[in-house]
């Protein structure tokens, strides 16, 4: 399943980078709202710390659209960005509740945590590694937040943040490899000045996961009965194989030459 999701990411997005880069374009605007913000603490402080909660809400809402609009193309299809209003009516309430997640760790990251570490004593410092986890724990989860937004619009915020946290527990090792991945396309957009692959692509990479996750809980829910090591993953995910198909590097790059 691993496998297949690098390569179905990987061609998802190649099939959309276009799109990808501009909305990675429109990314920058938040980046520069989140420097701004930075730049403004150097002489006032509280004006600072407010700048930065409406940069970490544009953050939450942008990537809420994104990841709507992702969605779409892990489900091959092309909405074009006039789904854009269509994912903002949609993930408004949820981007609320990851703007308030967001804020709340990286309160705890760069406040809570030091202070406890700043004790120098055995019980604070152990205070503040479970406090570590704990956010560890929250990041993986968000990773699912807003795919399972999108792909399950019917559920309030709240309801689809339980969800997250209850498919954080019963995928873990895959939770860690994605979060993993998430973290070298993080390096990567670095690398790439944010262009590739970006917000975007990170969102794409997390909405192709999700769906391959659906069809697992999809599976089960047919069949009760079958243990969660036994997942048929070759015959859940050959109606995608088939529609990726057979596809190179070389092909993708020259395909006349295919």
């Amino acid at each position: 399943m691993i496998g297949f999701f690098i390569k179905k990411a990987f061609f998802d997005g190649w099939d959309n980078l276009i799109s990808l880069v501009l909305m990675n374009l429109g990314f920058i605007l938040v980046l520069l709202a989140v420097y701004g913000a930075l730049e403004v603490t150097t002489f006032s402080t509280p004006l600072g710390i407010l700048l930065i909660g409406v940069a970490l809400l544009l953050n939450s809402l942008y990537n809420g659209v994104v990841s709507f609009q992702a969605k779409e193309y892990a489900w091959y299809q092309r909405p074009g960005f006039a789904g854009f209003k269509t994912g903002f009516l949609l993930c408004w309430k949820h981007a609320l509740i990851h703007f308030a997640l967001s804020a709340i760790m990286l309160a705890i990251v760069f406040f809570v945590i030091p202070f406890y570490f700043a004790y120098g004593s055995m019980v604070p410092f152990i205070v503040g590694v479970l406090m570590f986890w704990i956010v560890v724990a929250c990041a993986l989860a968000l990773m699912y937040f807003f795919p399972l937004a999108a792909q399950l619009p019917d559920d309030k915020p709240l309801k689809t943040l339980k969800k997250a946290f209850m498919i954080l527990g019963d995928n873990m090792l895959f939770s860690l490899f994605l979060g993993i991945y998430t973290v070298i396309l993080l390096a990567l957009s670095v690398v790439f000045a944010t262009i590739i692959p970006g917000v975007a692509g990170n969102a794409l990479s997390k909405q192709v996961a999700m769906k391959l996750l659906m069809f697992k809980y999809d599976y089960l829910e047919a069949n009760p009965k079958t243990s969660r090591k036994h997942i048929p993953w070759d015959e859940l995910l050959f109606e995608e194989q088939e529609k990726i198909g057979k596809r190179t590097l070389r092909g993708m790059i020259f395909p006349w030459k295919e």
